[in-house]
């Protein structure tokens, strides 16, 4: 939770296209672009699931230009038709035909041509101009013949709606499927329209079935066509139309040429449970029985157009034959029988070329042959009601994972995350269309995830990468690089202002370096001291201290800041004994060159002290100041005087229990007139041994014995010491002194502390 505030600025930011993102989902403010992306990602998926195959039952008889070249331009007369028809219909035995086509005009070209037989040639006998034209007369009604044609044959003929200021109706519609009360009066169950274009009344008459050829249920942004309506509302002027076509719902041609192949007699409506007036349309079944289907449709009762494949003569999905082969007879007999026929037109010239998400010249009679085969396999693609509170639910749960797992990720486990949310909504998106033929919206999610991710890492590198770099700017001269990691993780905890906590500061001096440099050259001089305090530096950093200052042979070092941690004492005395480890191997070096030997002085202390960026307007430097800093140079000036290479004050000793150690002296040092008790720590606390525990136990009755001036008890104390430890500077040191009190009349309301004046 404390990461969670700590990025809530980010996670907010995040959050931004996510509720962009719902805004669309729920209808609140669509965006225009999230529309055209979903028809992009719509398509992409389509073309990517058709299957490809040859539907064998549909077969397309195709107007094209090699048609139109062998039998004329287009309309054909009407004989030229019904000699289609009838090869259809009695040569080929085709189960159904069904044209893209509307025969809205009378042909009069029957007429003409007689009209130019009986000018070119003289009249047989004595009949009469008037006797001639009435022995021609029953040949010159073309229209007749193409619906005799027609007439008692599964046949459906095309047409199309149209909706107009000033209603406008031509031809003859078919009998409505359905009348205008068989839905809710209130509610929009379908495209609606005032006008139409319907084929001649006799045609009309003798094709069982007809259906309109609209294709596009809404005006989309592209033009493409991915929906067909099965139905259509036309609603009658007042006055009636020509042809006397009552108000209701109509069916589409493909509805219509399904219709006669599958026997379906019936169509009925069926409306969602749901308690909103008036309820959605749901679907569609027709037929009865065993033998009927429920077709999904929206709530303008259209359908998705299941394309099976690239369109065309050449798409593999349908056969096509051109009307002219047909009306020459080049079919052998019964070659169609049992097909279903669409005929329809692939010639540009005759502007039945659509735009789809297939291609952008698709022939419209192909359309029907996709929708009719769908309803044939039962594979009609849906898109259910509840698709809106899918995309809210997958929003909602992408949305919050990006905005906390972005927040919190580095750059190459957050584009993991965005990637790995993308594959997964993009994975159940297309396992409902593949499983389910259900198709879902996937735009507004994806653009969320693309959206989230390029604004969270924009806000990470711009503005929080910003404050780190910042932050390793100030502090990476100073604190060790694993320090300086943590730093950057919570970048906002960090700053250079000047602050009093409790440290532990060190200051570190080489001994015998004046000896040292007096027989070094300069270059030989410099590669030492980088030597020695690159090894110092390692061994501060490693145990996680802040390097201060060189200054001279010195180096300065505390723990605890900008970095807190519990154990600052105990790491630091760490690095103290390891530092003074690591100049003995640096010094049996220079010892075997026949150069004199170096030491280090350590002194450590504890204690609260002020930490933060201080200097001059010229340079600045974050350090530390106080009291307990003085104490800490004081006590590195000591460990020559004790013959010890650390001296910690008790506060240090203390909070370091890992470490065996031993008491010193009480001293008073200059600048100071409290009392400072002092220590040198012997070795880690897992090496303590029975002798080291006697050789303490002897010296602390020594020390008290000493500080009240018994000096009978503290020789006796003494004296097994220095014979063990012969060599121990320190207990020398103290039989110095004993030497020296024994001269010396007895002080009075002494403490045992001895006093410093020097620095």
């Amino acid at each position: 939770m404390t990461r969670l505030r700590r990025h809530r600025a980010r996670i907010a930011i995040t959050l931004l296209p996510v509720l962009l993102a719902l805004l669309h989902a729920t209808g609140v403010w669509r965006l225009p672009i999230i529309e055209r992306l979903d028809h992009f990602v719509y398509d992409a998926r389509l073309r990517a699931a058709m299957p490809g195959t040859l539907d064998a039952r549909i077969v397309i008889v195709d107007i094209d230009d090699v048609s139109l070249q062998q039998w004329g331009q287009w309309p054909w007369s009407r004989d030229k038709l019904a000699k289609l028809a009838t090869e259809l219909t009695t040569r080929q035995q085709a189960a159904v035909i069904g044209f893209d086509v509307v025969f809205a005009e009378p042909d009069h070209s029957a007429g003409l041509e007689t009209l130019q037989q009986l000018a070119r040639g003289p009249l047989r006998g004595d009949t009469s101009f008037e006797a001639e034209l009435q022995r021609l007369a029953p040949g010159l009604d073309r229209d007749a013949a193409f619906a005799r044609a027609l007439a008692g044959h599964p046949v459906a003929l095309g047409y199309y709606f149209t909706r107009t200021e000033a209603p406008r109706a031509k031809g003859r519609l078919p009998t409505r499927l359905l009348p205008p009360d068989a839905l809710p009066p209130n509610g929009m169950y379908a495209t609606q329209w005032n006008g139409y274009g319907a084929n001649l009344e006799a045609l009309a008459a003798a094709a069982p079935r007809a259906g309109f050829i609209n294709s596009v249920i809404e005006a989309n942004d592209d033009g493409v066509i991915r929906a067909t309506p099965l139905l259509a509302r036309y609603d009658a002027p007042d006055k009636a139309s020509e042809g006397g076509a009552p108000s209701g719902y109509y069916e589409s041609l493909s509805l219509a040429v399904y219709r006669l192949a599958s026997g379906a007699d019936s169509v009925r409506p069926v409306l969602a449970r749901e308690a909103k007036s008036p309820p959605p349309l749901e679907a569609l079944v027709v037929g009865r029985g065993a033998g009927r289907i429920v077709v999904p449709v929206d709530s303008q009762a259209g359908v998705l157009v299941p394309f099976r494949g690239n369109g065309g003569p050449d798409g593999g999905s349908f056969r096509y034959i051109p009307a002219g082969d047909v009306l020459a007879g080049r079919l052998a007999p019964a070659e169609l029988r049992g097909k279903i026929v669409l005929v329809g037109a692939t010639a540009p010239g005759l502007q039945d070329l659509r735009a789809t998400p297939v291609s952008a010249t698709y022939p419209g009679v192909e359309v029907h042959a996709n929708v009719v085969s769908g309803l044939l396999d039962g594979r009609m693609l849906t898109v259910p009601d509840y698709a809106q509170g899918y995309d809210v639910a997958m929003l909602v749960l992408a949305g919050a994972a990006l905005a906390v797992g972005l927040s919190l990720l580095s750059a190459p486990p957050a584009a993991l995350l965005a990637f790995a949310t993308a594959a997964v909504l993009v994975g159940l998106n297309a396992w409902l269309h593949a499983q389910a033929r259900l198709v879902m919206p996937l735009a507004a999610a994806l653009l969320m995830v693309s959206l989230a991710f390029g604004i969270n890492m924009s806000w990470g590198y711009f503005v929080e990468e910003r404050g780190r770099r910042g932050l390793a700017r100030l502090f990476g001269t100073y604190v060790p690089p694993q320090l300086v990691d943590e730093m950057l993780e919570r970048p906002h905890l960090y700053s250079m202002r000047a602050e009093s906590k409790e440290l532990t500061v060190m200051f570190c001096d080489m001994r015998g370096f004046t000896r040292l440099s007096e027989q070094m050259a300069p270059v030989e001089l410099q590669a030492f001291l980088n030597e020695v305090f690159s090894r110092l530096t390692e061994i501060i950093s490693l145990r996680r201290g802040t390097i201060d200052k060189y200054m001279g042979d010195c180096v300065m070092a505390f723990w605890g800041a900008p970095v807190s941690m519990p154990n600052h004492a105990a790491l630091a005395v760490q690095a103290a004994v390891e530092m003074a480890a690591a100049v003995q191997e640096i010094n049996q070096a220079y010892l075997a060159r026949g150069l004199p030997g170096i030491s280090v002085g350590i002194g450590l202390n504890t204690g609260i002290m002020s930490v933060g960026d201080m200097g001059s307007a010229v340079r600045r430097s974050y350090t530390v100041v106080g009291d307990a800093v003085n104490l800490a140079a004081r006590l590195e000036g000591l460990s020559g005087h004790y013959g010890v290479e650390i001296i910690a004050n008790r506060s240090t000793q203390q909070l370091a229990p890992a470490y065996i150690w031993q008491e010193l002296d009480q001293v008073r040092v200059k600048g100071k007139e409290q009392m400072v008790t002092i220590f040198t720590p012997l070795a880690p606390a897992e090496q303590q041994t029975a002798a080291l525990r006697e050789e303490l136990q002897a010296w602390a009755a020594f020390l008290l014995a000493y500080r009240a001036q018994d000096l009978v008890a503290a020789k006796a104390a003494l004296a097994p010491l220095v014979a063990r430890s012969a060599k121990k500077f320190l207990y020398r040191l103290y039989t110095e002194r004993l030497a020296s009190m024994a001269l010396q009349p007895k002080i009075q309301n002494w403490d045992g502390a001895t006093r410093f004046e020097a620095k």
